[in-house]
């Protein structure tokens, strides 16, 4: 504890009265704060703590009901802190099943070309937006924003859909969505930050605007191109809408909807694993529970060596000249 003490005054000093510690050393209105502000640290460090064990306990609950057998599931009501005993069998039932390397493939599919159409579309949008005196620029943006707070009407969308023959099509998970409003405006943005001086030097020695996009802009604007490659690659990943509107073979599900399926109806995968009947000693949830882990491994497996790009990306596209 400090206790007061009289202290001849700093020159200069407006304060003749100043709090010594218990070694005689005086101590600052800045010591003081951060003694004053020390309690609360704790409280929101325990607050943090809370809510970060709050988080992540689902998550760890999951991984152990799919390695515990039915009868430890049942006795401890799915909710555990460590198992008593082990068992593979739901991720062996899980890896034999057909349906879920089938919705993994289409899946991979989905994600690989999706996000390079994504990028395709967009990159060319955001760099036709820069140029102030195309014609019809303003328009363009305005329509562009318009879309953001207007979706598609269903009906209208599913005839949309049926005329361009793309029922029942992997496809559909792919060229409706091809361009996210948002991204694009933030890309165009960005590309407005990089200098025009670069262009003008660069349209004096010959380029046009395909060699300008391709040698300038793009090399310039890796940062965030990267960024949102990401995020529409987890758009794709997750991808489940489409398929369950307009897509009605099991064999070109992708895996979140055969996941969809396996939460509502685990029975259905045993009439889909190869051996044959599901065993009695592999509960529901179990089976429920490696799947899903199975579906998020190849994210959770990228995420930490790309988490940069994540916590970056919100904030590129505001940098202004």
């Amino acid at each position: 504890m400090s206790q007061p003490s009289l202290v001849p005054p700093a020159a200069g000093s407006q304060h003749q009265f100043m709090s010594t510690d218990r070694k005689g050393n005086v101590m600052t209105p800045r010591h003081n704060r951060l003694n004053r502000y020390r309690f609360g640290d704790y409280v929101i460090l325990l607050l943090l703590s809370v809510l970060g064990l709050i988080i992540i306990y689902p998550f760890y609950n999951a991984i152990l009901v799919s390695i515990v057998p039915n009868t430890v599931y049942v006795r401890s009501r799915g909710m555990m802190l460590w198992p008593p005993a082990f068992t593979w069998d739901a991720y062996d039932f899980t890896f034999k099943s057909k349906l879920i390397w089938t919705g993994y493939y289409n899946t991979l599919i989905v994600t690989a070309t999706g996000t390079i159409y994504n990028m395709i579309l967009t990159i060319l949008a955001a760099f036709a937006l820069t140029k102030e005196n195309m014609p019809g620029n303003k328009f363009f943006r305005m329509m562009f924003v318009f879309t953001m707070y207007f979706s598609a009407v269903l009906i209208p969308y599913y005839l949309l859909i049926r005329d361009l023959g793309m029922i029942n099509s992997i496809w559909v998970m792919v060229i409706p969505s091809g361009l996210n409003m948002m991204y694009m405006l933030i890309i165009s943005n960005y590309f407005r930050t990089i200098p025009e001086s670069l262009q003008e030097s660069a349209k004096m020695d010959g380029a046009n605007d395909w060699t300008i996009l391709v040698r300038i802009m793009i090399p310039l604007s890796l940062p965030i191109l990267a960024t949102f490659t990401l995020y529409y690659a987890v758009e794709r990943w997750n991808e489940w809408y489409h398929a369950m509107l307009f897509i009605k073979s099991v064999d070109k599900w992708p895996l979140q909807n055969v996941l969809r399926t396996i939460i509502n109806d685990v029975n259905m995968m045993a009439t889909q694993n190869i051996p044959g009947q599901m065993k009695p000693d592999i509960a529901g949830d179990s089976i429920k529970m490696s799947s899903i882990i199975v579906s998020m491994v190849p994210v959770m497996a990228l995420y930490p060596f790309l988490q940069r790009y994540f916590l970056s990306g919100l904030t590129l596209g505001a940098v202004k000249e």
